[in-house]
C-alpha cells in the first residue's frame, strides 16, 4: 500500500491515463497541426516537430494522475496536486453548496466522471470550486451523496451503493449512491415538444463563433489562404455578381437558417434526457446531456429564490427558463454551463409552475405569478430620454460628416428610418419594469432584449444599496439593489422613486435600517424618509 493510500489520501482513477493526454492533444490540435505545416513546408521534419510535441503533451497529461490526490474527512475534503508547484485545496465539508457529476464522450466509453465540489465563495474566477478529473462513475456518484445526502449529526459513513438510485441511470456502468435511503419526487422532465423552443434560444450563434475561430485559428496556423479554396472563392464570386440587397439578404437568411439549426441541435445536446427531481434528502438533481451527461445536485436550504428569464425570441413564442439563485453555482459563466439553470427552454407556464414548484415554502399569492407594482412616469420618461438621446446623438455622427463632405446619405437616412424601432424598444424597456413584496420575496423584473423575473427571499438579503445617478437624481429615482451570497450577488430594483426604495428595504428586512430613517412629517404612521446620516446599508452613490 502506497504512503498516501495509508495517509487515507486516494488517487484519481488511473483511467484517466488514457483520456487526459487524448483530450491536451485535441485541444493542442491546431498548433500541432500549424507545426506540422510549418516543418514541412521549410524542409525541417515537420513530421518529426509535431511527434515530438504530441509525445510531450502526452507525457504532461499522464503527470496528472501521478500528482493528484484527494481525501474526504469527516471536516473537510482535500486535494493536492502539482508538481513544481505543490497545492493542497481544502474545502470543509460544512461550505458544501452543491456537486456537479460530468460525463463527456470519452468519461463514458471508459466509465468515468469529473466531479466538481461547488462552496459558498464567489466562484467567477473559480476560487470557490474543487475539481476531481476523473472517478469512477460509482465513486462519483457516491462521493454526491455522501458530501450533500449527509445527516446533520454530521455522520460521515460510506454511502451505500444500490442501481436503484439516481446516478445509475446517468453513467453507465454505475451503480447509484443511496447512503440516505431517501426517495425522489419528479418535478419536471424533457417533452419532445420543448425541442421547438431550441431555434428561439440563439445558442447556434456560439456555435458559428467557434467553429469560424477554430477554422481560422487552423488556417493562420497551416498558412492557408480560405479565399483561395474552390467553394469559399465561388461563393464570394456569386455574392459580388449580385445586387447588394440580394447579397445581404442571401447571406442574412444562410445565416438565420444555420444558426436555427446549431441551436436545435445544441439543445438537444444539452438538455436530452433532462429531468428535474427533489430528493427527500433535501436536495434538488438535474440530469440531463446526450453525448456530455451532467447531474448537478444543490442543497435546497441553500436557495433563496428562482430566476424566469425570457430572451425576446424566446419570449415572442411564450418560453421561458427557469435558473436558481443559490450559492456555489458558477453564475459567472452562465446558467447552462455554471449547472444553476432548473428547466431548460419551455413553454412560460411549465416555467412557472416549476418555479413554484421549487419554491414550496412560499404562501400564496406565487412570487412567481404576484401582480407587479410600475415604476410610474419618471421611469417612463427616463427610458425615453435615454434611448431617443442616444437615437439622436448616432443620427448626428452619421449626418454632420454627410453635410461638410461627399460621404454617401443612407447611413443617416437608415439611422432616422429607425427612430420607431428605438421607440418601441424603450416602450418594451418600460414594461418590463415592476416590483413587489410577496410572500416574504423581493419580487423585481426588468430587461427587453432579456427579460427577466427574480424571485429572492428576503430572509436571504444581508444588505441594501441605493444609487443615484446624475441623471437620476434630476428624475427623482434610484436603483435599490438587494445584496446576497446567492446567484449575482446582487439583484436591482430599477429607477423607483426614493420612498418607495425605502418602503421596500424596511418591509424586505424589518428593523435593518430603523436606525438610518425619520418619520415622514405630515405622513400617516409607518412613513419613514431618510434620516441625516448616510445609512451604512443604503450607500449613497
Amino acid at each position: 500500500m502506497s504512503v498516501p493510500e495509508e495517509a487515507g489520501w486516494r488517487r484519481l482513477s488511473a483511467r484517466m491515463l488514457v483520456i487526459h493526454p487524448f483530450q491536451e492533444v485535441v485541444r493542442a490540435a491546431p498548433a500541432l497541426i500549424g507545426l506540422l505545416f510549418a516543418g514541412s513546408s521549410g524542409g525541417g521534419g515537420g513530421h518529426l516537430w509535431s511527434l515530438g510535441a504530441v509525445a510531450v503533451v502526452v507525457l504532461l497529461g499522464m503527470l496528472r494522475w501521478f500528482t493528484t490526490t484527494y481525501r474526504v474527512t469527516p471536516e473537510h475534503v482535500q486535494v493536492r496536486k502539482g508538481l513544481l508547484h505543490r497545492k493542497v485545496v481544502t474545502v470543509p465539508r460544512d461550505r458544501v453548496r452543491t456537486v456537479d457529476v460530468t460525463s463527456n464522450i470519452l468519461h463514458r466509453v471508459f466509465g468515468l466522471a469529473r466531479v466538481e465540489v461547488g462552496t459558498g465563495r464567489s466562484d467567477r474566477k473559480r476560487g470557490g470550486e474543487l475539481r476531481l478529473d476523473a472517478l469512477t462513475a460509482a465513486e462519483a456518484a457516491g462521493l454526491r451523496v455522501e458530501l450533500l445526502h449527509r445527516r446533520d449529526a454530521g455522520a460521515t459513513a460510506s454511502p451505500v451503493l444500490s442501481s436503484a438510485s439516481p446516478g445509475a441511470a446517468e453513467f453507465p456502468g454505475a451503480a447509484a449512491a443511496v447512503g440516505t435511503g431517501g426517495e425522489e419526487t419528479e418535478l419536471a422532465v424533457l417533452r419532445p415538444s420543448w425541442i421547438a423552443f431550441g431555434p428561439f434560444t440563439l445558442s447556434g450563434l456560439v456555435a458559428v463563433g467557434v467553429i469560424a475561430g477554430f477554422v481560422s485559428r487552423l488556417a493562420s496556423e497551416g498558412n492557408v489562404d480560405l479565399r483561395k479554396l474552390g467553394p469559399v472563392r465561388h461563393s464570394w464570386d456569386w455574392l459580388g455578381a449580385q445586387s447588394p440587397a440580394l447579397a445581404v439578404a442571401t447571406v442574412v437568411v444562410v445565416l438565420a437558417l444555420f444558426v436555427g439549426l446549431a441551436s436545435t441541435i445544441g439543445y438537444l445536446l444539452a438538455f436530452w434526457g433532462f429531468r428535474l427531481t427533489r430528493h427527500t434528502g433535501g436536495t434538488l438533481h438535474v440530469t440531463r446531456g446526450l453525448v456530455t451527461t451532467r447531474a448537478t445536485t444543490i442543497e435546497e436550504r441553500r436557495m433563496r429564490g428562482v430566476e424566469l428569464s425570457e430572451p425576446l425570441l424566446l419570449r415572442a413564442v411564450r418560453g421561458a427558463r427557469v435558473i436558481a439563485i443559490t450559492t456555489g453555482l458558477r453564475v459567472g459563466q452562465g446558467a447552462q454551463r455554471g449547472g444553476s439553470m432548473l428547466l431548460p427552454p419551455a413553454p412560460r407556464a411549465a416555467a412557472e409552475a416549476v418555479a413554484r414548484t421549487v419554491l414550496r415554502g412560499a404562501p400564496e399569492p406565487s412570487p412567481v405569478t404576484a401582480p407587479l407594482r410600475s415604476h410610474g412616469r419618471a421611469a417612463l420618461r427616463r427610458r425615453f430620454t435615454r434611448a431617443l438621446g442616444v437615437h439622436a446623438l448616432i443620427v448626428a455622427i452619421f449626418f454632420i460628416p454627410w453635410e461638410w463632405s461627399d460621404l454617401a446619405a443612407w447611413p443617416w437616412l437608415t439611422a432616422v428610418a429607425v427612430l420607431p424601432l428605438t421607440a418601441v424598444i424603450a416602450a418594451d424597456r418600460y414594461r418590463g419594469l415592476g416590483h413587489a413584496i410577496a410572500s416574504g420575496h423581493l419580487v423585481s423584473r426588468w430587461g427587453s432584449l432579456v427579460r427577466r423575473r427574480v424571485a429572492l427571499e428576503c430572509d436571504g438579503v444581508i444588505g441594501w444599496t441605493v444609487e443615484r445617478s446624475f441623471f437620476q437624481r434630476r428624475a427623482g429615482l434610484v436603483t435599490l439593489t438587494a445584496t446576497t451570497a446567492a446567484g449575482r450577488q446582487g439583484y436591482a430594483v430599477q429607477d423607483v422613486e426614493l420612498p418607495e426604495a425605502l418602503r421596500l428595504a424596511t418591509q424586505g428586512s424589518p428593523g435593518l435600517l430603523d436606525p438610518f430613517l425619520v418619520p415622514a412629517p405630515g405622513t400617516a404612521p409607518g412613513a419613514v424618509s431618510a434620516g441625516p446620516a448616510p445609512a451604512a446599508p443604503l450607500g449613497q452613490g
